[in-house]
């Protein structure tokens, strides 16, 4: 098949991508360079291959307190980003199944994350205006297909985990930060404080685990959106402990910072619709995932030691 993929430079769409490419798909993957999607022609130069399908990952945001900080920038960005994609599917690309990347902070965290709440209530205030940028997607998708014949899927993902994450300098999602910190005290001496008091509780998936899941689906085509999840959320202390045992640091030593900005106190996706659809739901355990996340590090230094440190 031909495959359009928009984000294929990040973490999930390097994965995407080479999963893509190992079954025999022909993907086409531009970076940010090459087409920058917050300008209207940008997709117009890849018109004239009909694609199959079009994956849609590209979004402008990062994890820790960025989205505090860049609350309009975000809603400008990400809107011309996502109205840009979907015209282009609407009138160049109609015979393609589009295949979008939501959020999992897009649920109102006063109800039940679960698909059917996907618009309902009001998003986490600190992560706001990017939530709404996703909700708008999926209700661009849906209006789209109420006007013309066009077929798409959304999934949800909680926070996708494993190696080859970013060595570009941005902030990290938690679970990678907190392996970088971890290590920085076992290697380097620094003492290592995590932000909150440790007793706000994630939900990871191993990144291989959610392309695997989303491609099977994906075949099936149905339904419309779907939440991919492992159904399972630890607290930070515990991912802490985890980690601490892999890399022989003492969990005593960690500082918890209560000042600093936590986001959202729980956060876990409703997967029924996910086990329903793969009754035979297998994913990789957690403490295997986590070893594999450390040896990576391990190996990629650059990631996480400074240059001006040195490995004791």
């Amino acid at each position: 098949m031909q495959i359009f993929l928009s984000g294929g430079s990040g973490f999930l769409g390097q994965h995407l991508t080479r999963a893509l490419w190992e079954t025999g798909h022909v993907v086409t993957a531009p970076g940010s360079r090459e087409c920058d999607l917050r300008l209207t022609p940008a997709l117009r130069q890849f018109s004239s291959v009909k694609f199959d399908r079009i994956f849609h990952l590209a979004a402008w945001t990062q994890a820790g307190d960025f989205c505090l900080r860049h609350p309009g920038e975000q809603w400008l960005i990400n809107q011309r980003i996502n109205t840009n994609v979907l015209e282009w599917w609407q009138s160049e690309q109609p015979q393609a199944q589009f295949i979008a990347i939501g959020t999992s902070c897009a649920y109102d965290p006063d109800l039940e994350l679960a698909e059917e709440n996907y618009l309902a209530g009001s998003p986490i205030e600190s992560l706001f205006t990017y939530a709404m940028t996703k909700r708008m997607l999926y209700t661009g998708l849906l209006a789209l297909q109420k006007q013309y014949p066009l077929r798409s899927m959304t999934f949800v993902p909680s926070t996708l985990y494993g190696s080859g994450y970013h060595t570009d300098g941005r902030q990290m999602h938690f679970i990678f930060d907190l392996i970088r910190k971890i290590l920085l005290g076992k290697h380097c001496g620094e003492p290592v404080s995590l932000w909150g008091d440790g007793h706000q509780s994630r939900e990871i998936i191993h990144v291989k685990d959610f392309v695997r899941l989303m491609l099977v689906l994906v075949e099936r085509g149905e339904p419309d959106l779907v939440n991919l999840g492992a159904g399972e959320e630890f607290t930070i202390r515990q991912f802490a402990d985890h980690i601490c045992r892999l890399v022989d640091y003492p969990a005593e030593r960690i500082q918890y910072d209560t000042s600093r900005y936590v986001g959202a106190r729980s956060k876990c996706l409703r997967i029924d619709r996910l086990s329903s659809l793969i009754p035979d739901l297998r994913l990789t355990p957690l403490e295997k995932g986590l070893a594999e996340v450390v040896e990576w590090f391990l190996a990629h230094r650059e990631v996480w030691l400074p240059t001006s440190k040195a490995m004791t």
